[in-house]
């Protein structure tokens, strides 16, 4: 919601924050030059992210409006806003009484010139999150809906804040973020002293505590104000344009934005350090601050940039500034054609064709993986263990998606009831926002019997009309992996990890929860409990050992545990349970017979469930759609798992 800066308790001094420094740079920088995009904050928990970015609003200088002047506002937009509440909605209030369509602006408005801040943007709807980067990268907002034609100014410093353990952000959304910074606490004692102590002086006497900071405040102000005057002044010349465009493709990060944003970073830094260029220490500031996010393509690469590979990015991009400047009396702009070179002639070595990727193979042996060592330690059912080989090859996986319609929470795999989504029809049912449409019709039958011949449109309370929207959910996707001795033979388990690798990266992108379960040995060990950090899954996956028995029934009852107990945390995410096995469950009386009970329990609450067929070779006992069958769930076949093999979408209802 809206918050005015200025309330009757001051808030904490910016200048009395302890360490922090980077995230305090991209934020001053930002509104220095708020076309940088906004910042992107990561970090754990009580790391003081809100009271940084609420501690910037009031550095910004005031907005003159109709010629008063007001404090530059912090608008806070909550995880559950609806698009209408972001960008802006007809004026229904004038519609009905005055017949003229009008637009009431929203959030984005609100915090023109302003600060908008959004805590767990990683929560945010993609939809939204679309929305606020478009707003912040151009300055407008253009609405174009509900018959109206809009727009408007909408400049501010945006910032995000979120905790990766609850789940990321997608890399085409990391990055459409300026900049980004990773916040920790410090593990120094001092420090850490230094920010309880500073704290608890706050929260015993605020104002006095503000009234020490004061002075350092009012000098960060005015600074952003002089870096803002001159930043247009600021000269980026060829060469450090160059060394800027040498860095980024250094880098390979996609696209031209990282080049854009560099350079309005490295503009704004040099502003802010009152110098009239940009020099090669402003550009490795804004390196450092625009570019690690964008080394993420995929959901399980680790952020960030290693010092010395910056580095080294640094000298060769300086090479080449170098190499390209001009000779003295030669101005920059004039072309300069290469001495031409006679190539020195070389034998062309031979070499092999590179082998092509069609999907996965059951039979693979994982690219000649190395087999355990004889020395490795037995495990308790006196069978060796060892390590998974790696993972093979991965691919776009099928969608998996739950039978019905649900109400979970927003993701993109299962069909929803939703806030937001495709309007299906209207209801007299509350709470389900304004059909306006089916309102006005609603009310048009009864105008002559309520008497209207002319003038205003008379409508009553029992005329209004909510909508049902369709929407995609995401799920709690519980991996059920046999990693028992028969999987492990001939490497099989590489292309089953594979997969399941493929299929993690599936759930990340559909904003599901992800369970890991393995079945071996004895037991059937929970090695992942439900969460959004599909990465840490991985990591979890690729330290698997493998090896022994194969007690099915205990997966399958630890997922069934595994769903219930989450269903009491969040009743309204729906389950769907992936066992990756080749059926042979092994290990005590009936191993068989007690899998099929335990699948039965499963499928009896009610769970959707798909079976993915591990088994490979010329015969094939067609253990695993057995079990498919007593889960009354869905089964493919592990090579068939590859979207570009089979364009059928795979339910989890047979």
């Amino acid at each position: 919601m809206q918050q005015a800066v200025g309330s009757s308790e001051p808030g904490y001094p910016f200048s009395a924050i302890v360490g922090q420094d980077q995230l305090r740079l991209s934020l001053i920088l930002c509104a220095v030059h708020p076309g940088i995009g906004g910042v992107l904050v990561r970090g754990e928990k009580g790391t003081a992210k809100s009271t940084v970015v609420r501690a910037l609003a009031t550095l910004l200088p005031n907005i003159e409006d109709d010629g008063e002047s007001r404090p530059a506002r912090l608008v806070e937009l909550p995880v559950g806003a609806t698009e209408d509440r972001v960008v802006g909605s007809l004026d229904l209030e004038k519609v009905l009484r005055d017949g003229e369509r009008a637009f009431q602006p929203g959030l984005l408005a609100a915090a023109h010139r302003g600060v908008l801040y959004v805590d767990e943007v990683n929560l945010l709807h993609d939809h939204l999150v679309d929305v606020l980067l478009d707003a912040a990268a151009m300055g407008r907002v253009h609405i174009e809906r509900d018959g109206v034609s809009h727009s408007h100014p909408a400049q501010f410093v945006l910032v995000g804040t979120m905790n990766p353990e609850e789940g990321e952000l997608r890399p085409q959304l990391l990055d459409r973020f300026g900049l980004a910074v990773e916040v920790t606490a410090s593990r120094d004692v001092d420090i850490r002293m230094d920010v309880v102590r500073r704290r608890l002086n706050y929260e015993r006497d605020p104002f006095t505590f503000a009234a020490r900071y004061a002075d350092e405040d009012a000098d960060i102000a005015a600074h952003i104000v002089a870096a803002r005057l001159v930043l247009d002044q600021v000269e980026l010349d060829d060469t450090e344009l160059r060394r800027i465009a040498a860095l980024c493709a250094s880098f390979d990060v996609d696209g031209m934005r990282a080049d854009l944003v560099v350079a309005r970073t490295a503009s704004a830094h040099a502003a802010w350090r009152g110098s009239p260029k940009v020099e090669e220490s402003d550009v490795r500031v804004a390196a450092e601050l625009a570019l690690p996010h964008r080394r993420r393509r995929d959901p399980f690469d680790e952020p960030g940039i290693d010092e010395s590979a910056l580095d080294d990015a640094m000298r060769e991009a300086a090479e080449q500034a170098d190499s390209a400047k001009p000779e003295s009396g030669q101005k920059s702009d004039e072309p300069t054609d290469p001495e031409p070179t006679d190539p020195e002639p070389t034998d062309p070595e031979p070499t092999d064709p590179e082998p092509t990727d069609s999907g996965p193979d059951p039979d693979d042996d994982g690219g000649g993986a190395p087999r355990p060592d004889q020395s490795d330690p037995p495990s308790g059912n006196g069978s060796r263990d060892r390590d998974a080989a790696a993972p093979g090859s991965q691919f776009r996986a099928r969608l998996m998606e739950v039978p019905g319609v649900g109400e979970g929470a927003p993701g993109r795999r299962s069909r929803s009831r939703a806030a937001q989504g495709r309007v299906v029809r209207p209801t007299t049912e509350r709470g389900k926002g304004l059909h306006l449409i089916g309102t006005l019709f609603a009310a048009a039958e009864d105008q002559v019997a309520r008497g209207r011949t002319s003038g205003k449109f008379r409508l009553e309370p029992a005329d209004l009309r909510g909508a049902i929207r369709e929407g995609r959910e995401g799920n709690l996707i519980v991996f059920v992996v046999d990693a028992s001795g028969s999987m492990a033979a001939r490497d099989r388990l590489s292309a089953v990890t594979g997969a399941v690798l493929s299929l993690l990266r599936d759930a990340y992108q559909r904003r599901d929860k992800v369970a890991v379960i393995t079945v071996r040995g004895r037991e059937a060990e929970l090695v992942l409990p439900p969460t959004s950090s599909v990465d840490v899954a991985v990591t979890r996956l690729r330290r698997m050992k493998t090896g022994g028995k194969s007690p099915l029934a205990q997966g399958f009852l630890r997922a069934r545990e595994v769903v219930l107990r989450e269903k009491v945390r969040d009743p309204l995410r729906r389950a769907l349970v992936v066992a990756m096995t080749d059926g042979r469950a092994t290990g005590g009386v009936d191993p068989v017979g007690r899998a099929r009970i335990a699948a039965s329990r499963l499928a009896a609450d009610g769970t959707a469930s798909v079976v993915v067929d591990c088994e490979s070779g010329m015969v094939r006992l067609g253990l695993a759609a057995d079990f498919a069958r007593h889960l009354q769930g869905g089964y493919v076949r592990l090579a068939d798992l590859s979207a570009e093999h089979v364009a059928a979408v795979v339910r989890a209802a047979a």
